[in-house]
């Protein structure tokens, strides 16, 4: 694994990087940047070789701010482990039909900043918002607080886009394959353990 530093200095950067859980959750690796700086180029490269399904994660406060309730509520979600979706969103303006690399990182940009407004998003859409729990990964270990609590530290605005991580064959990768995913692209690999050791040492 990399460093937390070397990781904030790739995000600040607008690069990707890929970050990983535990064998004994998911175990599996997200494809993430700062949603900030998410580019047609940046998407683009999720998209291929990630899910499909493109997410971006935001805080509590910017998810009220754009209006955007749960698609399932709180106590119909039987799982710690639950990812908190919300109705999917399009930028309401300068996109298409909302599905290419481009419009999605548009509508990504438009999630995360701070200034936008309800208005400025429709609904449904082809991504996919993920709130990110108060605590973060001192309250869940999951990509969506990960990525949250990595923004937060690089100083950028507190949201992150993220894809999971697949194998050509369609295979979800693990950490052989990860690993070597990484090592090819030139990404930054970071686990979550190392984030939640990384906040408890130093708050």
């Amino acid at each position: 694994m990399d460093s937390i530093d070397s990781a904030l200095d790739a995000l600040r950067a607008g690069k990707l990087i890929l970050l990983v859980d535990d064998q004994d959750r998911e175990n599996e690796g997200d494809l993430v940047m700062a949603a900030e700086k998410a580019t047609p180029e940046s998407v683009n490269f999720m998209i291929q070789h990630g899910s499909g399904i493109v997410c971006v994660t935001l805080s509590i406060e910017q998810a009220k701010r754009l209006e955007l309730p749960l698609m399932v509520p709180k106590k119909s979600s039987h799982s710690h482990f639950v990812a908190a979706f919300t109705h999917s969103i399009e930028a309401a303006h300068g996109v298409t039909t909302g599905v290419s690399a481009a419009d999605r990182a548009q509508t990504i940009r438009i999630a995360a900043n701070p200034n936008s407004r309800p208005a400025d998003l429709s609904r449904p859409g082809h991504v996919f918002p993920l709130i990110a729990r108060a605590k973060g990964v001192l309250e869940r270990p999951g990509h969506t607080e990960g990525s949250v609590d990595l923004m937060k530290l690089a100083g950028l605005a507190p949201s992150g886009v993220l894809c999971e991580l697949i194998n050509p064959d369609g295979t979800m990768s693990r950490m052989p394959e990860m690993k070597e995913f990484a090592k090819k692209h030139n990404l930054v690999i970071l686990s979550i353990q190392q984030l939640i050791e990384y906040r408890k040492a130093n708050e």
